[in-house]
């Protein structure tokens, strides 16, 4: 079995509270916390990453809402990957993170999904990972063409054995989750 790694994107709290308030935000972010427990009992190594968004954006660097979510805050030892882009991979050393853990399957978690969760799972298939989209774990806003529940549903149907010859995502809801 492939050593695993818990990766909790973006649950930061500009983006899960005010002024964004994802939707089921504070359920999912228990979910989150769950997971990340079982993680840590298991000794599955979790690593954050977490968005430096410009100075109109509610996860500005510096600004309240840029912390990660207190609710699952960062042990010390954990890593935190700062980005700047959708793609948690590209400009960080995400990779070279993962790769120092061992790890070859990712599990994902986080926000926002039709930005973040999704680039940052479609670019690990790419980066050579098997991904587990948690797909009762990551969460989002509406658009004003869709709701944020629609967004979710289409995210996890469509990713849902996206991949290559390799290396492909699943989906699975945190009930089904075991790090071992």
């Amino acid at each position: 079995m492939k050593k695993s790694a818990l990766l909790i994107v973006d649950v930061q709290v500009g983006l899960v509270g005010a002024p964004r308030h994802a939707y089921h935000g504070e359920e999912v972010v228990a979910r989150i916390k769950a997971l990340l427990s079982a993680a840590r009992e298991s000794g599955t190594p979790v690593v954050f990453v977490q968005h430096n968004g410009g100075e109109d954006s509610p996860v500005h660097h510096g600004s309240p809402g840029w912390e990660i979510h207190p609710e699952i805050a960062p042990a010390e030892d954990e890593t935190i990957i700062r980005k700047h882009a959708s793609d948690s991979f590209l400009g960080t050393t995400l990779s070279a993170e993962l790769e120092a853990l061992g790890a070859r399957r990712l599990f994902v978690v986080g926000l926002n999904t039709q930005y973040c969760v999704d680039t940052t799972c479609r670019s690990a298939v790419s980066h050579g990972f098997d991904v587990t989209l948690v797909g009762d774990a990551h969460t989002t806003t509406g658009n004003g063409v869709l709701s944020a529940a629609q967004i979710i549903e289409h995210h996890n149907l469509t990713l849902d054995d996206f991949g290559t010859d390799e290396h492909v995502v699943t989906v699975r809801n945190s009930t089904e989750i075991s790090f071992v």
